[in-house]
């Protein structure tokens, strides 16, 4: 499977069975305006979408318009969907610490393509899973957790929680880069994981890497 990071929450995952985008970001232009600045260059649809998925409601996750074709979507609701790589678990969660009061819900979405189990985790703010959301990421392969603290998790809780599940390759994403002024950055992340490999390039071959005994962060480049 190919995994390809497009800055922020943004990833393609392009496997033999299904091609699956998630969290396309849609017109940051306003971004500025609130002293924000947004560097990553503009990613291209790919040729065939199957499956699109939008965690949840925010402008710098919902660019779905930007995906060509007519992909199956899941999009920010919680439960179990079909889809063309079979089904796709959204998990409901929230924004932030204080069950959506602040920043509103999130999903978790779990799926698995090429017999790899995946999680992708999109603006989770809570400091820790509940119990009934641990029991729907049992065997996750490849994590891909916000680490940039601020509206989401930092990279110490984002740690933790890839050392509790026990996925072999943990993806950073939503943080502070050289393209973007927000967020905090990776670092503290890194810092808390047993293994690290930073790549050269923002994606990667799943079987490229390999599975060690612990957790290891798998670091693309920014776009």
């Amino acid at each position: 499977m190919r995994v390809s990071w497009h800055g922020q929450s943004a990833f393609t995952l392009d496997g033999e069975a299904a091609t699956v985008f998630i969290d396309p970001w849609g017109d940051m232009s306003a971004a500025a305006s609130r002293g924000i600045e947004w560097g990553y260059p503009e990613f291209e649809s790919p040729a065939a979408v199957d499956l699109l998925i939008v965690t949840h409601e925010h402008s710098d996750h919902t660019g779905v318009e930007k995906i060509d074709g007519e992909p199956t979507l899941v999009r920010s609701l919680a439960g179990t969907h079909e889809s063309p790589l079979g089904e796709v678990v959204a998990i409901a969660s929230e924004h932030d610490g204080v069950a959506g009061t602040e920043r509103g819900p999130n999903t978790i979405v779990v799926f698995d393509l090429d017999g790899i189990r995946v999680a992708h985790f999109g603006d989770f703010g809570q400091p820790a899973l509940r119990p009934e959301q641990r029991a729907h990421l049992e065997g996750i392969d490849l994590l891909i957790v916000p680490v940039g603290g601020g509206p989401t998790i930092d990279g110490a809780t984002a740690a933790g929680i890839a050392l509790e599940l026990g996925a072999s390759w943990v993806v950073p994403m939503h943080y502070r880069t050289a393209k973007i002024n927000f967020l905090e950055d990776e670092s503290a992340f890194v810092e808390a994981m047993p293994a690290t490999v930073r790549l050269d390039t923002s994606s990667f071959d799943t079987a490229d890497l390999e599975r060690g005994a612990d957790p290891t962060a798998v670091i693309p480049a920014a776009p």
